[in-house]
């Protein structure tokens, strides 16, 4: 009989429905070392959550998270609000014994992420597991585009560039959400998807920024009120609420390698939806991503004679790709959801061999760092800031 993991999670808005979606389908696809449960859904407003808890498959729900702290059939807390929560959640379940998964970005400062990263450090000398969801990730052509990179197929990297490209709230009308407080979020663009780049470049190319040069704006900096909240802003009420958080960052950066790389995130890219474009150039090969393409990771082989060289399509769908030998047969794709699913095993995976998961709130740590060198190269008109 397969040991049960009792999961309570924070949250069951557009990311608690992704989550809720992981936990329920990775035992059915993969042999986990323990069997997740969903024990326990938590939010303010109990219609809603009761609500929420029978449409995403949990057992039962609590009003107040602390509760879902002192519950024993609850081993790990999954943290999926708005980030000036994460630190006091995050720190208290794992005070109270519990693994954690936080959303990203880690926090909404630097001065919390190191709170949480100290207290997961704390904790994993007890046992007490924790990990950040960069869900990207866990994308089989990234998993395959870390891979080339590590057995030296691109030989020395030069070249980053990465762009996290929407278009959600081009339209000035859209109305105000938690996202655009910077109280709340922390920061807009920058720390919502932009953080997400920053990771990726990160864990594919080995190495780490070591300082950015960088712009915010904000394009539009009064809103509407929300009448009633949606999965990511809702719809247009009476009132305007004031923006608070960028628009748009662009920013260079250093890798510690000596690559040069430039960063781009915004939510005004009319057309993208989720474009998540990274490209690497090395002195011996290149690769390109974009998400809206998921499936597919560009390879160019330096090594191969002029005349017929070029990019390489791949279809990462092979059963030797990472986790896809648990889905579909070869050129089935898989979709937005999949990461979040192979999230879940490897967190699992980790809890039950005793190990540290990846990314680390140390890995959510340095990029909140990165974060706050750009909003700080901003803040002094662009000056070069170490990090």
């Amino acid at each position: 009989m397969t040991p049960t993991l009792g999961v309570g999670l924070i949250g069951y808005a557009f990311m608690g429905a992704a989550h809720s979606q992981a936990w329920r389908t990775a035992p059915h696809f993969f042999d986990l070392p323990l069997r997740p449960e969903l024990t326990v859904l938590a939010g303010r407003d109990a219609v809603r959550v009761a609500d929420a808890a029978e449409r995403l498959g949990w057992t039962s729900t609590e009003t107040d998270w602390r509760r879902v702290l002192e519950r024993d059939d609850v081993s790990l807390v999954d943290v999926c609000t708005p980030g000036d929560t994460h630190a006091e959640i995050a720190i208290a379940a794992l005070e109270a014994g519990k693994h954690v998964l936080c959303e990203k970005p880690l926090a909404n400062t630097v001065a919390e992420a190191e709170a949480m990263a100290d207290a997961a450090a704390r904790a994993a000398a007890r046992g007490v597991r924790s990990m950040v969801g960069f869900t990207y990730r866990r994308v089989p052509a990234i998993g395959l585009a870390r891979q080339l990179v590590a057995d030296g197929r691109l030989g020395e990297i030069r070249h980053v560039r990465a762009q996290y490209l929407q278009d959600w709230i081009a339209d000035p009308t859209a109305p105000m959400s938690w996202r655009l407080d910077k109280d709340k979020a922390g920061s807009g663009a920058l720390g919502d998807i932009g953080a997400h780049i920053v990771d990726l470049t990160q864990h594919i190319t080995g190495q780490r920024l070591t300082g950015v040069s960088a712009l915010l704006e904000t394009f539009v900096e009064e809103r509407p009120l929300p009448a009633s909240a949606g999965s990511l802003s809702g719809v247009a009420g009476e009132g305007m609420g004031t923006v608070t958080v960028d628009d748009a960052a662009v920013f260079l950066g250093r890798f510690n390698g000596g690559a040069l790389a430039s960063f781009e995130a915004t939510r005004f890219a009319l057309g993208r939806k989720n474009a998540i474009r990274i490209e690497v150039n090395g002195s011996r090969g290149s690769l390109a991503f974009d998400f809206e393409d998921m499936n597919v990771l560009q390879f160019f082989d330096g090594d191969e004679p002029a005349a017929t060289a070029g990019f390489r399509r791949i279809l990462v769908t092979e059963p030797e790709h990472p986790y896809v030998g648990a889905w579909w047969p070869a050129g089935h794709g898989l979709g937005y959801e999949h990461g979040f699913t192979h999230q879940v095993v490897d967190l699992v995976t980790a809890i039950a061999k005793g190990e540290d998961p990846r990314p680390s709130f140390a890995d959510g740590l340095q990029v909140q760092r990165v974060l706050d060198a750009v909003e700080r190269s901003a803040a002094a008109r662009s000056v070069w800031t170490d990090i």
